[in-house]
């Protein structure tokens, strides 16, 4: 305890009553020892995935250079997988930063080592997305019409700006959290890190000394950040919703799009959050401080939103079944019994049934079984957005044969070095900010995790390695 006590009085966080010093420097030590240097693995692992993204590079080239011939879109069909997957990271950043925030605001204690987490998502799935309608236009060199000669009317233009301005929200509200953490890296690396990364965490921690006065400052901001980010979050998804329901197209003419899409979204990013969890808590041992808890507690919310995506389903093709208005029998016709069948049902059993049995039975409610449910939500969800896309657009508007959507090598190519472009940032933003917020966790650590410390005995050097055990934030 004296030493604790010695350490608050430095930093000036504001620990739990009974805090183990030894559970601190161990929670330091396995946060701090990703950042100091990565082993031939992590070095394989990043010329793996830059080689699917120069692959991805050469596929996009030939797109430039012969135009989307190349891809499987044509006039009837002009939007595939690329806008579907520009919906799905679109979809996956909002869980991200809202679901951060609302935690915080509830003030859930069991949701603090997961935050940066699910903050690495919304910022890093932003970045992938926003590249999508870029890689789409058959003319790249005109983006810049968009912004000169743009229309306000236009949802396609709300769209960029919504989108810039989550975006910069998002990285301000990554950022506050981790100055404290900046300087904890600043004061405890050392010359176990290069000289550059030396730099980079003394100019972020911004000079950080652990005063209550910067305390104070720091959670106004995070408030504030708090406040702003939920709407500006829920219009984000809003506003992509509305170019697909803003057209007259009779599958996407709906108003129900804008909740649909932010549920969605909120779902899918919830899936993606509990995997990342997974991945990083295995690869970075970090076991103890990401428990059964966080993924049984992320469980239940991705039960919850299974409800609620199924009531959101049910009311759209109940209410557009009843009718079956011109285009809809079509509609239904192809998602139910025709050549899209078998991706539907793989939706509404695999995305929707399945996950939410797995949840709600104590047997299967397990690390492993919600690890495997959100899977599924993952896969299900990509699926439903290819759907919402090719099966709109393939909906005739005037007496002609239906046309047909292949994804050809490009389109595939692309979407892997997307992906390969995500898990590459999520690696690298894990090398320099440490993955759990540090000085969070140990202030609001509760009493159950205290008397779990206390039998986990002293910090094994091992462990520490080469940092130093003195901590002054």
């Amino acid at each position: 305890m004296e030493a604790v006590s010695r350490w608050v009085s430095q930093s000036g966080v504001r620990v739990q009553p009974g805090l183990p010093a030894a559970w601190r420097e161990r929670l330091e030590a396995r946060a701090l020892r990703p950042l100091v240097g990565g082993g031939r693995g992590y070095l394989l692992w990043l010329v793996f995935l830059l080689a699917v993204i120069g692959w991805a590079v050469h596929a996009y080239s030939s797109q430039v250079e012969d135009g989307l011939i190349v891809t499987g879109m044509r006039d009837r069909i002009s939007w595939g997988v690329y806008i579907a997957s520009f919906v799905f990271f679109i979809g996956i950043s909002h869980a991200g930063t809202l679901l951060s925030a609302i935690l915080r605001a509830t003030r859930a204690r069991w949701q603090m080592s997961i935050t940066r987490m699910a903050e690495f998502i919304t910022v890093v799935a932003l970045m992938v997305g926003a590249l999508f309608p870029l890689i789409d236009m058959g003319r790249p060199d005109r983006l810049l019409n968009l912004l000169v000669f743009g229309r306000w009317q236009s949802p396609l233009l709300w769209d960029v700006l919504a989108i810039t301005t989550y975006l910069t929200g998002s990285s301000l509200y990554l950022y506050l959290p981790l100055v404290p953490d900046f300087a904890l890296c600043r004061d405890r690396l050392g010359p176990a890190v290069p000289g550059w990364k030396r730099w980079f965490f003394q100019a972020a921690a911004l000079g950080w000394n652990g005063s209550p006065r910067q305390h104070h400052t720091l959670e106004r901001a995070m408030t504030v950040m708090m406040v702003i980010i939920i709407p500006v979050a829920v219009s984000v998804h809003t506003v992509v919703s509305w170019i697909f329901a803003m057209t007259l197209r009779d599958p996407l003419n709906s108003t129900i799009f804008g909740a649909y899409f932010v549920a969605g979204a909120i779902y899918s990013g919830i899936a993606a959050i509990i995997l990342l969890m997974a991945v990083l808590r295995k690869l970075l041992h970090l076991e103890e401080y990401i428990t059964q808890t966080q993924f049984v507690n992320l469980g239940y919310l991705l039960a919850e939103f299974t409800l609620i995506m199924g009531y959101m389903n049910l009311s759209e093709y109940v209410t557009t079944g009843y009718k079956m208005q011109e285009g809809a029998p079509f509609h239904f016709q192809q998602l139910m019994v025709g050549p899209f069948a078998g991706l539907f049902w793989f939706y509404i059993f695999g995305g929707l049934l399945v996950p939410g049995l797995i949840i709600l039975r104590p047997r299967t409610r397990t690390i492993a079984g919600v690890v495997a449910a959100a899977l599924l939500v993952l896969l299900a969800m990509w699926v439903e957005r290819y759907l919402i896309v090719v099966t709109g657009f393939r909906v005739p508007l005037m007496p002609y044969q239906p046309a047909d959507y292949l994804p050809t090598w490009v389109e595939w190519s692309i979407l892997a070095g997307a992906f390969a472009l995500f898990a590459l940032l999520i690696s690298i933003f894990a090398k320099l900010f440490p993955v759990i917020s540090v000085w969070e966790v140990i202030e609001h650590r509760g009493p159950e995790p205290v008397a779990a410390a206390r039998s986990a005995g002293p910090v094994p050097r091992r462990e520490l390695g080469g940092l130093p055990q003195r901590s002054t934030l």
